[in-house]
């Protein structure tokens, strides 16, 4: 005896359900969001490298103190920008690693410009510099862009890590052979809170 069609419709739906429920759509749903996001946090750094050329500019004329600093702003910018993560990478530990720890080096290095900046009396010759206050306001709002877009990554790899590691999604996972993605973490203390350039202008 044949079934009728609203069995053999019946049987269609709840199959559907079973595969949706078992992460056969939703883990690469999660999985899609995730690395758009990491795209948007790859853009925030890359915004962020790309004023740094302005900042030598701006301080091209400051005493040979200040050029050891400026120096290694510029060296750390190289090694952030020439270090990249494309989404195959997130679920690899190691790469994530070395990525963070190049972007929190310039994070580290715009810092200690900004302290070196913080007693602009000593410096005159930038405090009359209008190009160094909007450069400043400029980094300051990047750094903030750039722990929204962290915080944005972290969140979607919270979410599609928690359907590759639980059951029923998990099933849909192992199916597709979906692997566990790195979030976005601080290598070193203090590190991700954003560099003060406050100069106090």
């Amino acid at each position: 005896m044949t079934a009728s069609p609203i069995a053999r419709y019946g049987f269609a739906a709840v199959a559907a359900v079973s595969l949706s429920a078992c992460g056969i759509n939703s883990v690469p749903t999660a999985q899609e969001n995730a690395k758009a996001k990491w795209a948007d946090v790859q853009a925030a750094f890359q915004e962020r490298a790309n004023l740094v050329p302005n900042l030598a500019a701006v301080a091209k004329g400051a005493a040979d103190q200040e050029k050891g600093i400026l120096t290694g702003v510029v060296e750390a910018r190289a090694k952030a920008t020439s270090i990249q993560l494309n989404a195959n990478d997130l679920t690899d530990p190691a790469k994530m690693a070395q990525f963070q720890a190049a972007q929190n080096q310039l994070s580290s290095s715009l810092a200690g410009f900004g302290r070196l900046l913080a007693n602009v009396e000593a410096y005159p010759e930038l405090k009359s510099i209008t190009n160094y206050q909007m450069l400043q306001s400029q980094l300051e709002g990047q750094e903030n862009r750039i722990r929204v877009a962290i915080r944005d990554y972290n969140g979607a790899v919270q979410d599609y890590n928690t359907r590759v590691r639980t059951f029923p999604e998990m099933i849909g996972a192992k199916i597709r052979g979906a692997e566990v993605m790195v979030p976005y973490q601080a290598a070193t203390p203090g590190a991700e809170v954003a560099p003060s350039l406050e100069g106090k202008l």
